[in-house]
């Protein structure tokens, strides 16, 4: 049997780590749900996993936010697909995001995240 791809998810609020999570299973997707950037980066650096995408919320608490996350990652693998959540800074994404990546803005319809 084929793996599931698998999605980089890094939301600091349970509720919308849930509402995620069960949006991309039910997609057919597999996901790795972490809660701050650095922890995120630590997993993707390690290069253990075959990730294919990342979801991100931009407003994570700890020294490193989701756009810093996506550049980081993007220099290691620039073809690397990025979804931004926000519903703060979603105005920011045009100066802030990666190029070719996606912004949602919050509430956004689960559906919105697997397209």
């Amino acid at each position: 049997m084929d793996e599931l791809p698998l999605i980089l998810v890094i939301e600091d609020e349970y509720s919308i780590q849930g509402i995620v999570e069960e949006a991309l299973t039910e997609a057919g997707f597999a996901t790795d749900i972490l809660s701050s950037g650095e922890e995120a980066l630590t997993l993707f650096r390690g290069r253990l996993k075959n990730y294919k995408a990342l979801v991100t919320d931009v407003g994570l608490k700890g020294r490193v936010n989701g756009w810093d996350v996506a550049a980081q990652i993007r220099e290691t693998d620039p073809g690397l697909p990025v979804v931004y959540m926000s519903g703060a800074h979603a105005e920011e994404w045009a100066s802030k995001g990666v190029p070719n990546s996606v912004m949602l803005a919050k509430p956004f319809a689960p559906a919105q995240l697997v397209t």
